[in-house]
This record gives structure tokens, sequence and C-alpha cells, in this order.
């Protein structure tokens, strides 16, 4: 053969090769639609600990997604602030939901908050999943379709909670709550539980979110010489109201609702003052889950500047299922909220998640933990519940 015609032979088979390699798949893949998904919470103010946490966990979810190299869709966090305060939840929560860029979002610590804005996520039709908010009247007063709750009502909590100090063997209380309806609702359910069982409420004192000196509540409530000050608010307040205690030199065991579980409570105080204060949590510890020392490992591993906190498990699930339904049906914020209520027996990182017809999560559970040692443990692990610690009667 001619040496010309076979060098023009051998480059149209090479370039024919390349062709045909490259329709096989050996060019670069087509980039994935980016989804936006929103959180808020509060990332600044007194609980910001506990929203900077959660914040952390939704997009520790999102990463660990888009690294996933499958998949139609890479997700993208939008993240706004609500302050724990009803109005500011409010005007964050219609920017979000007037975003139609925006498909879903992981929603609120405080009760007050979620309150007012429900009514927002209905109108604009925005899908949500509340992480972290108890008041029953979140799912159950308007049973909006978009509005979905993964964690437990403060039903739930105060029925465990009372059994629990009742079976304790205590029978003096003195109440205070902050007068939202977050510490209302608190007050009205463990009040009704733990006199059914037998107890005496000494004294109800509601106190503003955000009061400073509780001088005047704390001497009443010393002279009438309680074995509980059982306090319903978040745990800022704590704070505040332990310290006082000690300073009014009031002996009494110091117990809060899930708003008291934080480690910052700890800090706030220190660790002697925190040591044996009770609190009460849906869900269960991430400790005794299967994959929650993998969740610890995986967002110690991010080097977020703030710790997961109490609700970060649940805000991580929610947001890992706000993107499977995106995954299943698409962009289309009518067909995910469909596909979130759907959910039954969903097994997660959190233990099992089953939505009912108000979109509330059917099997929540409810830990309860102390503090031994500066550090919050579940009550069954503790010294106190082996007994060789004693709670303050």
């Amino acid at each position: 053969m001619n040496p010309s015609i076979f060098r023009k032979s051998l480059l149209v088979c090479c370039f024919a090769l390349f062709l045909a390699f490259s329709g096989a798949g050996l060019q670069p893949a087509e980039a994935k639609t980016t989804v936006k998904v929103g959180y808020i919470g509060p990332l600044t103010g007194g609980n910001s600990s506990i929203g900077l946490g959660a914040r952390n966990a939704a997009e520790l979810a999102i990463m660990e997604r888009n690294k996933n190299p499958g998949g139609e869709y890479a997700f993208e966090l939008v993240s706004l602030d609500d302050e724990c305060k009803p109005n500011i939840g409010v005007q964050s929560a219609t920017k979000m939901a007037a975003d139609k860029s925006i498909f879903g979002a992981v929603t609120h610590y405080c009760s007050a908050v979620a309150l007012g804005t429900v009514d927002v996520y209905h109108r604009f039709g925005l899908p949500v999943i509340i992480y972290g908010a108890v008041h029953p009247d979140i799912t159950y007063a308007h049973n909006y379709p978009e509005v979905l709750r993964i964690i437990g009502t403060l039903i739930n909590q105060n029925q465990v909670a009372s059994k629990f100090m009742l079976s304790q063997g205590y029978k003096r209380f003195a109440v205070i709550h902050d007068t939202t309806d977050y510490g209302k609702s608190h007050k009205e359910f463990f009040t009704k539980y733990i006199t059914e069982g037998g107890a005496k409420v000494l004294a109800e004192f509601g106190v503003t979110a955000d009061q400073q000196d509780f001088t005047v509540e704390l001497t009443k409530i010393k002279s009438l010489n309680p074995e509980v000050i059982w306090f319903a608010g978040l745990y800022p307040q704590g704070v505040r109201i332990r310290a006082q205690m000690e300073k009014l030199g009031i002996n009494a065991q110091f117990q809060g609702v899930s708003g008291l579980k934080s480690d910052a409570f700890i800090t706030g105080i220190g660790p002697e003052l925190a040591e044996g204060c009770l609190s009460f949590l849906e869900g269960s510890p991430l400790e005794k889950l299967p994959k929650g020392e993998e969740f610890m490992k995986a967002y110690t591993a991010r080097d977020f500047k703030n710790a997961p906190d109490a609700m970060a498990p649940f805000s991580y699930v929610a947001m890992s299922q706000i993107m499977d339904a995106v995954e299943k049906v698409g962009p289309d914020r009518k067909k995910i909220a469909q596909t979130l209520r759907a959910i039954k027996g969903e097994d997660t990182l959190i233990g099992k998640v089953s939505y009912d017809d108000h979109g509330q999560n059917s099997e929540p559970y409810v830990s309860k933990y102390v503090v031994q040692d500066g550090k919050w443990l579940v009550w069954e692990d503790s010294e106190y519940a082996s007994g060789k610690r004693n709670l303050k009667k």
C-alpha cells in the first residue's frame, strides 16, 4: 500500500474512534440542576447555640448529599435568622416563602415563632419541617398540608416528666413559666399531670421571656419550701433562675423542660450549680442510636464553630427528608409536601419517623436527662439512677 494512503487511513480510523468514545461518555458529565432549600432558626441572640448547631446539621446533610455522584440535583442552602422572636420570624418566613427558587425548608426552634409563621408557609405553599418547636397547635390547630413537625409535642414530654418526678417521690412543686404560648402550654400540661398524680402546686409565676431579676418570685417560693422548682422556658432564663436560687439559698431540685437542655446552660452557670438539674427532651439519645456515632464523627470532621447541641439531629433528618422528596418528585412545592406527608416508619438518625394526617411525627420518644460532672447524661446512664448520687429533696 502507498505509505501516504496508509497514513491517511490511520488518521481517519483514529478520528472515528475518538468520536465514538466521546459519544460513549468520555466527555464531561452534565451539570446537576441546583435546587435551593432553606433553614430558619435563632442564629443570633440568647438561643443561638441551638440555632447554629441545627443550621450546621442541615448544612452537613446538604454537603453529604452533594458529594454523592448519583442524583439529578445539587442542593444549595439559604439560611435566615429568626432570633427566636415572632415578628422577626414572620419577616424571615415571608422572605423565604416568597422566593420561588426555594422548594422546602427546615424551620424554627422556638414555639412562639413557629406559631406565628405557619400561616405564611401555607399562604405561599412552601413545604417546611419544624425541627424544634413543640407547641401542639403548630401542627394540630390548622392542619396545613405544607407544615410538618419531626419532633414530638410538649404533651408527650410532660406526660413523661410528670410521671418521672412522681416516681422520685416529689409532691411539692413551685412553678415558673415564661408567658409565651410555649411556657403557658407547658405549665398547663405539667401541672395537670402532677396534680392528677397527687402532687401539689404551691405557687405559679408567669415571667416575661426577657426577665432578668427573679428575686421577688424566688423569695416567695423560698417561704413555701417546695421540693422542686419547675421551670418552663428557654435556657438563658434557666441560667439566671438557677444562679439566683443559689444566691437566695434555695435548696430545691431544679427541673426544666426541653428548652433547658443545652450545653450553654451548663457553661452559663458552671458545672457545680448545674449538677443534678433535670430536663426532658423529645427523641432518643443520639449516643443510643445506631447512626449517632457516625453523625457525630461527620459533624466534628467539618470543624463547625458551634457544637451540634440538642436539635441538630432533628434538623439533619428533616433536611435529608426534604432532599429525598426533591429527588423523588422534582422541584415542585406541592408534590414535595405530599411526598413528605406520606413518610411512614422511615428509619432515620433519630429513630423511626411517621407523619400522621396533621403532619406530626407520631413516633416520638422522650428522654430524661440529668447534669453530672458538667455534662448532660441520659438518666439511665447516670450515677443518680444507680443511687450513687442523690437528687435534692
